[in-house]
Parts: C-alpha cells; sequence; structure tokens
C-alpha cells in the first residue's frame, strides 16, 4: 500500500473521526485489504495456461487458432507407415510426439476439468480446456487403428535435436513407431487409456457419442495393455533417452483401470485396482513424486475419493484405506510432515524434487494437494501427519503457496508462466519461439541455420510462449534465463496443464475469501 492510502487509514482511526466517515473508511479499508491480497490474478493466469496448448499443436491449425504466430506443421506424419498420425501436441521445445507425456497431459487436463468444471466454466475457460483435450483425443484415436495397436511416437529425439528450426519448416524424420502384441508397451496403453477415459468423463454430457467413442477405445487399449505385458521403451529402444519408463507398467495399469472404473461405474475395474494392489505397488509404494512417469500418489489419491462413498465402496473398504494411508504419505510429504522422506524445499519454500524440469513436480503437488483438500472440506475430516493434524484450509494454503511462487511470489521476483506478470522468462528453449514467426517470414530455415542464426541470440524470443511453465529455479531459488539452459527454461505441456484445474480453484476461493459480510450491510 503507498504511504498516502496509509495516512488516510490512520487518520480514518483518529478519535474524532465522524461516524458516517467511519463507515466509509471501514469500506476503503476493506477494499485496500482486497485490493493487495488479489495482487496474483488467478483468472489471467488461467487463461493463459490454456493459450499454451494451442501454441503446442502439430498438424493442421483451426480457424479460431488464437495463438497467431503458429501455423500448420507435421502434415505427412505417419505417411511412411501408411496412417494418418496429424495432429496432437509436440510435448515440449522441440518436434517430437512422445505418447507417454502426451496422454498424462491430457489425463491431467481432463482431471483438472471433472473436479472443477464449474469454477472453469464461471472464468469463461471451459471451451477452451474441452478444446485442449480433445486436440489430444482426436489424435489418440487415429494413433489407435486396431485393439491391439498404438502408435507410440512420431519422430525421434536424435535427429531433432540437432535441428533448430520451426515446426513448420521441419526437415527432421518423421519416422513412426508402434506398439503392438510382439512389442508390448502397458505403461503407455494404460496411460492412455486413462486419458481417453477421463476424456470421456468430461464429454459426458456435452458430447455423449465422442464420449462413447473414447470410452471404447479406452476399453481396448487397456484390455491391450493388460494382456500383451512389457515395458514400452524395451520394445522402442527410441524412446528410452527421452521417456523412458523407469517405474514400469505397473502403476500405469491401476491408472487405466481406476480412471476406467470412474467412466463406467463397472466393477471389474475396481476389482482389477483391488486384487492387483498389493502386488502392483499400489498399496505398498509410498512416493514423494506425481509425474508423467510414476502415477502412484495420483490413483492413492483417487482411490482415498471412493473411500468416501462409504456405502457403495464397504466391501473394499479395507484395501482402499491402504491406498489412502499412502495418499497419506504424499500429502504429509509435501508439508513437511512425515518424520522423515519430506520432500525439499528451496530456501524461497519451493517444492525441490530434482534439478530437471523440477516445476512438474510442482504442478501436480498442487493439484494432487488441492484435490485432497477438497475430500477432507467435503467428508468433515482432517490428515493426521505422525500425530499432528491438519485441516483442508491448510493443505490448500499449502498448495496456493506453491502457486504464487510460481507466479512470482519468489527470491527473483520472477514469474516463472510465461507471459503472465511483468517479469518472466523470455529466453524459453522452444525452437518456434526463438525465431521469426512462419506467418511473418515464410523464408526456409534450414536444419543448423537456426542455431547459427537464431539459437544463441542474446535478445528475447520473437514470439512470447504465453502460458508455458518452464523448468524453474534450482534448489537455491536460482534462475538462469538463457536459452541454452534447458534444464531451467524449457517447458513442457505436463507442466502446465495440472494448473488449469488448481487456477480455477484458487480463483474461486479468492472470490469467496473477497465478499466480504461487512460490505452487505452498507
Amino acid at each position: 500500500m503507498e504511504q498516502e492510502d496509509k495516512k488516510k487509514l490512520y487518520h480514518c482511526g483518529a478519535p474524532k473521526t465522524p461516524r458516517f466517515a467511519q463507515s466509509w473508511c471501514l469500506l476503503l479499508s476493506v477494499f485496500a485489504i482486497s485490493a493487495g491480497a488479489r495482487a496474483l490474478d488467478y483468472a489471467d493466469a488461467l487463461r493463459k495456461s490454456l493459450l499454451y496448448f494451442e501454441a503446442q499443436r502439430s498438424g493442421r491449425l483451426p480457424y479460431n487458432q488464437r495463438v497467431t504466430w503458429r501455423d500448420h506443421s507435421g502434415l505427412t506424419d505417419g505417411l511412411e507407415q501408411g496412417v494418418d498420425l496429424v495432429g496432437g501436441y509436440y510435448d515440449a521445445g522441440d518436434h517430437v510426439k512422445f505418447g507417454l507425456p502426451m496422454a498424462f497431459t491430457v489425463t491431467m487436463l481432463s482431471w483438472g476439468v471433472i473436479e472443477y468444471r464449474q469454477q472453469i466454466a464461471v472464468a469463461g475457460e471451459l471451451e477452451h480446456a474441452m478444446e485442449a483435450i480433445k486436440w489430444g483425443t482426436d489424435y489418440f484415436i487415429k494413433a489407435h487403428t486396431n485393439p491391439n495397436v498404438l502408435w507410440a511416437e512420431v519422430g525421434d529425439g536424435d535427429t531433432d535435436h540437432y535441428c533448430w528450426q520451426r515446426s513448420e519448416d521441419m526437415t527432421t524424420s518423421r519416422q513412426a513407431y508402434k506398439i503392438d502384441e510382439n512389442n508390448p508397451g502397458s505403461d503407455l496403453a494404460g496411460e492412455t487409456a486413462a486419458a481417453m477415459a477421463a476424456a470421456s468423463i468430461v464429454f459426458k454430457r456435452t458430447n455423449p457419442h465422442f464420449s462413447h467413442l473414447l470410452l471404447l477405445h479406452a476399453q481396448q487399449l487397456f484390455e491391450f495393455g493388460d494382456k500383451y505385458r512389457g515395458k514400452y521403451d524395451e520394445s522402442l529402444g527410441v524412446v528410452k533417452s527421452y521417456y523412458a519408463s523407469v517405474s514400469g507398467y505397473k502403476d500405469e495399469l491401476l491408472w487405466g483401470a481406476l480412471w476406467l472404473y470412474k467412466a463406467t461405474d463397472n466393477e471389474e475395474y475396481l476389482k482389477y485396482v483391488v486384487d492387483n494392489g498389493h502386488s502392483f505397488g499400489g498399496t505398498g509404494w509410498a512416493i514423494t513424486e506425481f509425474s508423467w512417469d510414476v502415477k502412484y500418489a495420483g490413483l492413492q489419491v483417487i482411490a482415498s475419493q471412493l473411500l468416501m462413498e462409504e456405502e457403495k465402496h464397504k466391501v473394499h473398504a479395507h484395501i482402499l484405506e491402504q491406498y489412502r494411508s499412502k495418499a497419506e504419505f504424499y500429502i504429509c510429504a509435501c508439508l513437511n510432515k512425515n518424520n522423515d522422506s519430506n520432500v525439499e524445499r528451496t530456501p524461497g519454500g519451493l517444492l525441490f524434487i530434482r534439478q530437471w524440469n523440477n516445476m512438474q513436480y510442482v504442478s501436480t503437488a498442487a493439484f494432487l494437494l488441492t484435490v485432497y483438500s477438497d475430500l477432507l472440506q467435503n467428508s468433515n475430516q482432517k490428515l493426521k501427519c505422525h500425530g499432528k493434524t491438519v485441516d483442508h484450509a491448510e493443505i490448500l494454503s499449502f498448495a496456493k503457496s506453491q502457486i504464487d511462487y510460481i507466479l512470482g511470489s519468489n527470491p527473483m521476483n520472477m514469474s516463472y508462466l510465461v507471459g503472465y506478470g511483468s517479469n518472466y522468462p523470455t529466453r524459453v528453449h522452444h525452437r518456434g519461439a526463438s525465431i521469426v514467426s512462419y506467418r511473418e517470414n515464410k523464408g526456409f530455415i534450414g536444419c543448423t541455420q537456426g542455431y547459427d542464426h537464431w539459437f544463441s541470440r542474446q535478445e528475447p524470443n520473437p514470439s512470447v510462449l504465453i502460458g508455458a511453465l518452464v523448468g524453474g529455479p534450482d534448489s537455491h531459488d536460482n534462475f538462469v534465463d538463457q536459452r541454452n539452459n534447458y534444464m531451467q527454461t524449457e517447458a513442457c505441456t505436463y507442466n502446465t496443464a495440472p494448473l488449469v484445474g488448481v487456477l480455477a480453484k484458487l480463483l474461486e476461493s479468492e472470490d469467496q475469501n473477497h465478499t466480504s459480510p461487512l460490505l452487505a450491510s452498507y
């Protein structure tokens, strides 16, 4: 608050202030406090987060494309293999279409809409959120060409990384790779099944035919992944250096089954989750991260939600309780309330898992914390972390602190959501954004020409990658905004996807907090 405003409030409190003036002073102070507290604009952050997915689109862009510096790209994807693989998303700052992180991105966008549909709608962003989901699922439908065939990747990281050029100019390999009965990939099949099942819930009311189609694909993919078991990176060596499935495929099979249960209400899927809980690690693994690779914490939180429906799931309560205990381990670890195995934090208070693209773990944690906070509030329960009681408000408050850090409340005063606020990364590690827009200059830019003329430039990127959540600071809150610093300045679709639901929830929470009862009496 400015010094002059402080003086006015001080004089408002003087003993001889007239009674009518005291009323106005009270109103002024309420508005001043509200203005200070609302320094962070969650509505703007939500809007910008969804714009990012339009910047990452591959394929023929639609007439209502809002990110206008992009153009059509990857229009021959799948042609060599005789299949139409045009569309989908580029995962990060390059032009490979990796199936596993793309599917997780769609799952998280869908889960956000399922949990916070009304809040997203009030913010005026539901249509954009559903468009972002459908852009991914339309691609998955194309990629699932046979009940037991799923195209896993288009392009390969090695040749792609050799070049620095716009997607519209791509000269790199667009070889496509698939999983099938002889080359299984239960992790990829399970995650894609989860994405399509979750999306089917999103579209159930507004587009029932499409919802049913998604569900059919999800069921076939899950059956394929379960019947022909194996890690996709062992079948497709080309993904190993980029998106290796370190956690294996058992978490994805449980995850896929759980989403299919939510989408169908078919007890067989729940029975799968219960019967395989121990052998697949669902009730055994206590994990402190949730990501495109490791799904345990997410499925443990969903199992905890099922436990709230006591009558419906009474017969499975014993196993679901075991899932919930592991979910609580994750939540307590984030809150720094486990006796050991807490998630580390930077001096500025940011959760810190690892050096490379740490923000992906922050956004997923914020999402799970927010969902778990709602679970506790709706069931009028509290969380116990080694004897310490935590209520829903404290959990949501911590989730909010992580989002606020992302948006600029940090030692660097830097917004790590590109385009939000006045100080954000301007040299994002992103081929398309770092080179003059194709719409502005259609002159061909070759493979190494991009490195020669654009990659090493000190100037800001010509195009702003609005809504991208970059990798973020190191363990000491330091951040270097350089294009070659890919560990910190590259953004990924699965970084931003969990933010959508959380930002909508925080926006609602802020609106409720600032509807003051004091104002109602005037």
